[in-house]
C-alpha cells in the first residue's frame, strides 16, 4: 500500500541565489527511488519572495498585499518544480485541497504553492493543513539540521533538539511575531495545525535524512515533533 508524505520544500533550497540544479536533481532522484510512496511538495517563496515582500513593506503596502505577492512566488516555484520533474509530477498547479488529492491519484508527486490567501497563513501552514487533510506525516526540509535552542548560524551555544512535543514546539513558535515572508525552521501557522491535528512532523536539513525517514529509520538525523 502506498504511503503519502507531505514535504515543505523551502524556496531557498530551490533558489538560494540561482536555481540549485544539483540539489534539485538529487531531490528528484530521492523521490524516484521510493516508488511505493507518494508525495505532496509544498514550495516556499524563500529569499525571492522576501525581496518582493520587503519592497512592498517599504512602500507601506498592507500585510495582505505582501502575502498575496509571496503566494504568487510559491506558485511560480511549484510550477517550475513540476516542469523540472516532468512525467512523475502534476501539469496543473492545484488551488485547493480537493485538487491536491485528485492530482495525487494520478501522479507520484504533486507540487503546490500557497493555495489561497488567509490571514496569518504561510507555506509551512499550508503544508501542515494538507497533511491534516490527507492524514499523513509532514516533513519540513529546511537549511539547518533541525530545531535548535537558538539560531545555530548566529549562536555558538545553540543546542540541537532531537525530539520535542507538539505542545512545547507550539509554545516556542507562539513567541515569534508573524510577518509576511518570515523565516523560521517551521513557523507558528504550521505549529498550531500539527498540535491540533496531532501530525507526526520531521524537521530535517538534508535529503539523506528524508531517505532514512522513508526507510523507517528512527535515527534520521533531524528533529521529530510528536506526542
Amino acid at each position: 500500500m502506498e504511503k503519502v508524505w507531505v514535504i515543505s520544500l523551502g524556496g531557498s533550497r530551490i533558489v538560494p541565489e540561482e536555481v540549485d540544479e544539483k540539489f534539485l536533481m538529487k531531490f528528484k532522484k530521492l523521490i524516484n527511488s521510493h516508488p511505493s510512496h507518494k508525495f505532496v511538495a509544498v514550495t516556499g517563496g524563500g529569499s525571492t519572495a522576501r525581496k518582493y515582500i520587503s519592497a512592498l513593506r517599504k512602500l507601506g503596502k498592507t500585510t495582505k498585499s505582501q502575502s498575496i505577492s509571496g503566494i504568487a512566488i510559491t506558485r511560480l516555484h511549484a510550477n517550475f518544480m513540476a516542469r523540472f520533474f516532468g512525467k512523475s509530477a502534476n501539469e496543473v498547479i492545484p488551488k485547493n485541497m480537493k485538487d491536491v488529492k485528485n492530482l495525487l491519484g494520478k501522479n507520484q508527486i504533486v507540487f503546490c504553492g500557497g493555495l489561497r490567501y488567509r490571514k496569518g497563513n504561510t507555506s509551512d501552514g499550508t503544508a501542515a493543513k494538507i497533511s491534516a487533510y490527507l492524514k499523513c506525516p509532514f516533513i519540513n526540509l529546511t537549511n539547518v539540521k533541525g530545531l535548535y535552542t537558538s539560531n545555530p548560524k548566529e549562536s555558538k551555544g545553540a543546542k540541537f533538539i532531537e525530539k520535542i512535543t507538539w505542545k512545547n514546539f507550539e509554545e516556542i513558535t507562539r513567541k515569534i511575531k508573524f510577518k509576511a515572508g518570515q523565516h523560521f525552521v517551521l513557523d507558528q501557522s504550521a505549529a498550531k495545525v500539527i498540535l491540533k491535528e496531532r501530525i507526526p512532523t520531521y524537521i530535517v536539513g538534508s535529503l539523506n535524512a528524508i531517505d532514512k525517514i522513508l526507510k523507517g529509520k528512527k535515527d534520521f538525523g533531524g528533529t521529530l515533533i510528536v506526542g
